[in-house]
């Protein structure tokens, strides 16, 4: 509906998605050609850019390593630059709940008045760790653990495009629930 926030929080346990699903949707925000149901399409210029990693217009952040108030910095004053093509600028910033305090104290004016051209994407892990004006500013995402049926089939649709197969039903169930509700656990097992 062309209706886009300008932040965006992602918040679940660790392995459920959130990066991911955040790296669609500046995709997504991106891409010039959408397909009818909002998906991007995989082949303009901002669709192969972002395949390559070569996008100028999505910047990911690793919230863990790059959390002191100089690094943030850096970024607002790049965020006043317009896109080099298309309508958005995409911000994604992975465990977001590790910048210092004068690091969010940094970020919180440009949440407050974000130029129309940029979208942030947030992900956390611990949500309850952020201040309560930045979460105020976001439009917020549960992510829920995956059921042990859902990581089942997901480990048999793997396995059947890799040609693996298992001897019995049981290690694909054993495999879900050692995986505790999350993708990446439960693949990293597998």
């Amino acid at each position: 509906n062309d209706r886009v926030g300008h932040a965006y929080i992602l918040t679940g346990t660790r392995g459920i998605g959130k990066t991911s699903v955040a790296r669609l949707f500046a995709k997504s925000l991106r891409c010039l050609n959408h397909l009818d149901d909002g998906n991007s399409c995989g082949e303009c210029k901002s669709c192969n850019e972002f395949q390559s990693g070569s996008s100028m217009n999505i910047y990911e952040i690793d919230g863990a390593s790059n959390n002191s108030v100089d690094d943030i910095r850096e970024l607002i004053n790049n965020v006043q630059t317009l896109p080099t093509f298309g309508n958005y600028k995409v911000y994604i910033i992975d465990e977001v709940h590790m910048l210092s305090t004068n690091a969010f104290n940094a970020l919180l004016k440009t949440l407050e008045e974000p130029p129309s051209h940029v979208v942030f994407l947030l992900a956390t892990t611990e949500p309850h760790k952020l201040l309560n004006t930045v979460l105020s500013r976001c439009q917020r995402f549960d992510f829920r653990n995956a059921s042990e049926d859902v990581l089942a089939s997901h480990i048999k649709d793997i396995a059947q495009k890799e040609g693996i197969k298992f001897q019995s039903e049981q290690l694909v169930r054993i495999l879900a629930s050692q995986g505790s509700g999350s993708f990446r656990d439960t693949l990293s097992l597998f």
